[in-house]
C-alpha cells in the first residue's frame, strides 16, 4: 500500500506544497535593495523570513554551496502612499505597500526558471505615526509575501 502510494503521488507533498522528490536543498541569495525610502535592514528581514518559511514549511535543507533551488530577490518598492480622502478632503487611510522581485532557479530539474514581482500592502490611519505600526505593518505583509513567493515555487501558482 505505501508503494502504491508513493507511485501515485509522484511529489513530495506538505501544507499545500508539491515538491519534485529529487530537489532536496534550496538557497536564498541575500536581498538587493532598490528602494531608496526602504527601512534599514529589511531587505535582510525579507531574506531571513522567505528562508525560515521554506525550513519549516518544507523538507528542504539549507545548502548555500550546491543548492537544488534558489531564490535571489531584490526590494524593489517600498513606499506609503495616502489612499482614502474622508469628509473635507482630508486623508483617512495611509497605505505601505513594499514590492520583491523574485527569482527562482531549479538546478535540477527541467523546470523553467521565471522572474516575478510580489507586493501586498498594510493599511493604517492617516493620522497614526508609521512608527506606531511599523512592526506590525512589516510582518503582515512579510507573512503574505513570503507565502506567495512560497505558493509560487511550489504550487505551480
Amino acid at each position: 500500500l505505501l508503494a502504491l502510494t508513493v507511485t501515485l503521488t509522484g511529489c513530495y507533498s506538505f501544507l499545500s506544497a508539491s515538491i519534485d522528490p529529487r530537489i532536496e536543498t534550496y538557497f536564498v541569495h541575500p536581498f538587493e535593495s532598490n528602494a531608496p525610502d526602504a527601512l534599514p535592514g529589511l531587505e535582510q528581514r525579507l531574506t531571513a523570513d522567505l528562508q525560515d518559511k521554506i525550513r519549516i514549511q518544507s523538507r528542504l535543507r539549507y545548502d548555500e554551496r550546491d543548492p537544488h533551488i534558489e531564490f535571489k530577490g531584490t526590494l524593489a518598492g517600498f513606499e506609503i502612499t495616502a489612499e482614502a480622502p474622508s469628509t473635507g478632503e482630508n486623508i483617512a487611510i495611509n497605505r505601505l505597500t513594499i514590492t520583491l522581485a523574485i527569482e527562482y532557479i531549479d538546478n535540477v530539474t527541467d523546470a523553467e526558471p521565471w522572474r516575478r514581482n510580489f507586493s501586498f500592502f498594510y493599511d493604517y490611519p492617516a493620522g497614526t505615526d508609521f512608527s506606531q505600526v511599523e512592526e506590525e505593518a512589516i510582518s503582515t505583509i512579510s507573512n503574505q509575501l513570503t507565502e506567495d513567493i512560497f505558493q509560487a515555487a511550489f504550487s505551480n501558482w
